[in-house]
């Protein structure tokens, strides 16, 4: 069920939900957090839908901060989506024109959860300090996505600059399975011949293998070569030097990976890249600091020198 609210007030949109609800029987139990979204124009029913099948695991209402237009009139319209239209969700739509332009805790205030977590998402367009935007002050975790910008390295160093506990990025979320296999082989060989220097191979325009390369430079400390590839293709190998021969993940498509290890047969891992709806699911089961990434970003990211090499140049 949709039902669009043009030229409305915060208040208003509040009344027609529980209308809504005692007219159709509507009911949303066990919600447990509020979800604000801040997004551009054109990209609203992406993260909407993302939201949408994330909340079938953390059922939530979900307040969308669609961008509008600081020219004309001010008014603020509104749209609240519920039942098969949701997931399952409560989805509220709020786009501001003239002074309501601009995100701001007040469009939201009355229609948060009353002493639930709030969680904001901004899925394009990393704000310059996520904490001290008007709804990431309110929020416990806030949630950013450095490789839907236009430089993402400079994204995350701006994020480094900025990061106060409880400021994450989908761009870490998106490693999870590659640092879990990393971790298992490492345990593995621990206490063998230590780990001498690293090689971490993906796309040129991938956050996440920067990512990955501070947190091995904590992990291991050891010299990082960052060989960038391709554009789009995303996180592609990792190379572990050691005395005793080299240990290698290769994951040449986007669904299996390679696991090569000294005197052993090579191992095929399931290792798909992940969609936005699983990785946001992810980041909503916590809602505690995500502390290794706060080591990562603020200490990772300063210790690593990466030198970076085409992969024409190998």
């Amino acid at each position: 069920m949709i039902v669009d609210l043009p030229d409305t007030t915060t208040s208003k949109v509040s009344k027609e939900l529980m209308s809504m609800r005692e007219r159709g029987g509507v009911v949303a139990l066990g919600r447990v957090l509020t979800l604000v979204v801040i997004t551009r124009s054109g990209f609203e029913e992406e993260a909407i839908d993302a939201a949408n099948e994330a909340s079938r695991e953390h059922p939530c209402r979900i307040i969308v901060l669609a961008e509008g237009s600081a020219d004309g009139s001010t008014r603020l319209d509104g749209q609240i989506r519920v039942g098969g239209d949701a997931g399952a969700s409560e989805v509220i739509v709020l786009r501001g024109y003239g002074e309501l332009a601009d995100e701001s805790e007040s469009l939201v205030s009355a229609l948060l959860l009353p002493d639930a977590p709030i969680v904001a998402w901004w899925p394009h367009g990393v704000p310059d300090a996520a904490a001290q935007t008007s709804i990431g002050g309110i929020a416990h975790r806030r949630i950013t996505d450095s490789a839907n910008e236009e430089d993402p390295t400079a994204a995350l160093f701006n994020i480094r600059r900025t990061y106060t506990a409880g400021d994450t990025d989908l761009a870490w979320t998106r490693l999870t399975n590659w640092r879990i296999q990393l971790a298992a082989v490492l345990d593995q060989v621990e206490g063998d011949q230590p780990v001498t220097a690293v090689t971490v191979e993906g796309a040129s325009d991938s956050p996440s293998t920067v990512l990955l390369a501070a947190w091995l430079t904590l992990a291991l400390d050891a010299p990082v070569t960052n060989v960038a590839g391709p554009a789009g293709t995303g996180l592609k190998r990792v190379r572990l030097t050691r005395s005793g021969g080299d240990i290698e993940l290769h994951r040449p498509d986007q669904d299996v990976a390679e696991l090569y290890q000294p005197d052993q047969p090579v191992q095929r891992i399931s290792l798909p890249r992940r969609g936005l709806r699983d990785c946001l699911a992810e980041e909503l089961r916590r809602l505690d600091p995500d502390e290794v990434f706060g080591e990562v970003i603020t200490e990772g990211l300063a210790r690593t020198n990466l030198r970076s090499v085409r992969t024409s140049d190998r």
